[in-house]
């Protein structure tokens, strides 16, 4: 977390929003785990 230079919480907000974009581009392309 710290790689992203704001602490636990801007890691945290930046790690969700990068899971949030996976999850989208995955049911945009119809792709099944």
């Amino acid at each position: 977390m710290s790689a992203y230079g704001a602490g636990s919480f801007g890691g945290g907000i930046a790690f969700i929003l990068v899971i949030y974009v996976l999850l989208v581009i995955v049911s945009r392309t119809g792709s099944t785990y």
